[in-house]
C-alpha cells in the first residue's frame, strides 16, 4: 500500500502530495524540514517491547490474543500484532469491522452487538464473498445481549450456506448491573443462549468486560474482577452443561485483559466442569489493545504488568511535541497544541522534554521538570513553571518562544484519533526513553490511523 501524504497532512509542511517512502528516503529528522509543530511520534523500539511482551505474555499463559485496534486504527501497527502472533484484531463498531476487512484482515472480532440490519445485509454479503474462488478468507465474531439482536442476526443469515454459518462465532455478553451492554444474570444469559443455539446460529461462549466493575488496582478492586470472570466461567459452563456447545470444541470465554490482565489471566484459564463431573476445555481470548501505546497518565497507574511476576513494565510509545508560542508572563508558557492534538478526557498531559531553539534548529532533548500542564483549549496548552526556587531548574528557566515541549499523554484510546499519521522514530535499544537516552529523531515510517 502506497502512503500518500501532503499540505493536508498535520505534523507535516508540504507544498504538494508526497510518497511517504520517498519523503524518508533521506532518513529525515523531526526537527527536519518535511515535519511540523504539533507532531505526534511513535517510539519504535517501545512498540516492538509491548508488541513482543504481549505476545510472549499471552503463549506463557496459554491464551490467544486478538488486540482491540480501536486504540490506533493503523494497518500498519495491527500489521506488527499479527506477525507477532495475534489471532485477530478487535473493534468496536460496524465502521472499525469494515475498515479492517478493507485492510485484508481475516480474523476480526466485533466486540460489542451488531443490530444495524444494512450491516447484516454487509457482513453476509462479505462472508459470501469470501468463499467465492479468490475471495479473501474472513471469520468474524460478535456479541449478543438480547433476543431482539438475535432475532435480527438469524433473520439476516435466513437460508445461508452452513459454509457461512461457520464462519459467523456469537457469543452471549455478560455485564454488570449500571454497566454498559451485556446480560445482567446468568439466567439471563442461559436463556440466550439457547436461543441462539435454536436460531441455528453457532454458540462459541460467553464474554464481556471487565473494567465495568472496578476503577482501581487496590484489593477490593482486584476481588471485583476476580468475582466477574468467576461469573463468566460460570455462564460458559452453563453452556457446556446443557450441551449448547459441541462436545469437541472448547468453549470460548473472552475478557479485555488491559488494566487487569493479570486477574484475567490468573482467573479464566483451565477447563470448565460441569456438575455431573465432566470437563470441558476453555479457548481464553483477551482483547488488550492500549498496550501497545501505552501512557504516562491512566495505563502507567493501572498497569498489570507491575503485577505480573517476571515480566518487565510496558513501555510509553507516544509522544506529541509542541512549540512555545509565547511566555505572556513569568512563569507561563503557552504552546501550540490542543484538545484537536492530544486527549484530556482522564488526565492532561505531562511535560516531558525540552528542545531549544539556538541557531534556527532544536537541540537534542533534555528532560523537562518543575513543569505543569494546567489547561489545554481548542488550539493552546498552559504549561506552568515552577518558579520556586527548590525545583527551578536552568531548563525550566530557559523556556523560550520558539522552544519544543514533548509531551507525555493518558489514555492513548483517545489520542490517535486526532491525527491522521503518525512518525515512529528510531528508539533505544536498551529499553529506554530515546529522547532521554539520546538516540537520534531518524523518522523510520510514517504509519496511519483510519479512524
Amino acid at each position: 500500500m502506497t502512503i500518500v501524504v501532503g499540505p493536508r497532512t498535520k505534523g507535516l509542511r508540504l507544498d504538494r502530495d508526497h510518497a511517504a517512502a520517498a519523503l524518508l528516503a533521506d532518513q529525515p529528522r523531526i526537527v527536519d524540514d518535511p515535519f511540523a509543530w504539533p507532531l505526534l511520534t511513535l517510539d519504535d523500539t517501545a512498540l516492538n517491547h509491548n508488541i513482543a511482551l504481549m505476545a510472549q505474555t499471552c503463549a506463557a499463559f496459554g491464551v490467544e490474543h486478538a488486540p482491540h485496534v480501536k486504540t490506533t486504527m493503523s494497518r500498519q501497527i495491527s500489521a506488527r500484532q499479527l506477525a507477532a502472533g495475534a489471532r485477530g484484531l478487535t473493534v468496536a463498531t460496524p465502521g472499525q469491522l469494515r475498515t479492517a476487512r478493507s485492510w485484508g484482515r481475516e480474523n476480526l472480532f466485533l466486540a460489542n452487538e451488531l443490530t444495524d440490519p444494512r450491516e447484516l445485509r454487509w457482513l453476509r454479503r462479505e462472508l459470501e464473498e469470501s468463499l467465492r474462488p479468490g475471495g479473501t478468507p474472513f471469520e468474524v465474531w460478535l456479541y449478543v445481549d438480547s433476543t431482539e439482536g438475535v432475532g435480527l442476526l438469524s433473520r439476516a443469515f435466513s437460508g445461508a450456506h452452513d459454509d457461512v454459518l461457520a464462519r459467523l462465532g456469537v457469543l452471549v455478553e455478560v455485564g454488570v448491573p449500571e454497566g454498559r451492554t451485556g446480560v445482567r444474570s446468568a439466567a439471563e444469559a442461559g436463556d440466550l443462549a439457547r436461543a441462539v443455539a435454536a436460531s441455528g446460529l453457532r454458540l462459541l461462549g460467553a464474554a464481556g468486560y471487565e473494567g465495568s466493575v472496578a476503577h482501581g488496582t487496590g484489593p477490593e478492586d482486584l476481588d471485583a474482577v476476580a468475582a466477574w470472570c468467576g461469573r463468566l466461567r460460570e455462564v460458559a459452563t452453563a453452556m457446556v452443561r446443557d450441551r449448547l456447545v459441541p462436545d469437541d470444541t472448547p468453549v470460548v470465554v473472552s475478557a479485555g485483559g488491559s488494566s487487569y490482565l493479570d486477574v484475567v489471566l490468573a482467573e479464566l484459564p483451565g477447563p470448565v466442569t460441569t456438575p455431573d463431573g465432566r470437563e470441558h476445555p476453555t479457548r481464553v481470548v483477551v482483547r488488550s489493545g492500549a498496550y501497545v501505546i501505552h501512557d504516562h497518565g491512566y495505563c502507567a497507574r493501572m498497569d498489570p504488568w507491575d503485577r505480573l511476576p517476571a515480566r518487565s513494565p510496558m513501555h510509553a510509545a507516544a509522544t506529541v511535541w509542541t512549540q512555545v508560542v509565547s511566555v505572556p508572563e513569568p512563569g507561563l508558557a503557552i504552546c501550540n497544541v490542543g484538545r484537536r492534538d492530544v486527549a484530556d478526557d482522564i488526565d492532561l498531559p505531562t511535560p516531558l522534554w525540552l528542545r531549544t531553539l539556538a541557531d534556527d534548529t532544536w537541540s537534542a532533548p533534555q528532560e523537562l521538570r518543575g513543569a505543569t500542564v494546567t489547561g489545554i483549549n481548542d488550539q493552546h496548552l498552559y504549561l506552568r513553571l515552577d518558579d520556586s526556587p527548590a525545583d527551578r531548574t536552568p531548563t525550566t528557566a530557559q523556556v523560550r518562544p520558539g522552544d519544543v515541549v514533548g509531551l507525555g499523554i493518558s489514555h492513548p484510546c483517545t489520542l490517535l484519533d486526532r491525527w491522521r499519521t503518525g512518525a515512529v522514530i528510531r528508539g533505544d535499544d536498551s529499553g529506554g526513553d530515546s529522547a532521554c537516552d539520546g538516540a537520534p529523531d531518524e523518522v523510520l515510517e510514517l504509519v496511519t490511523f483510519d479512524f
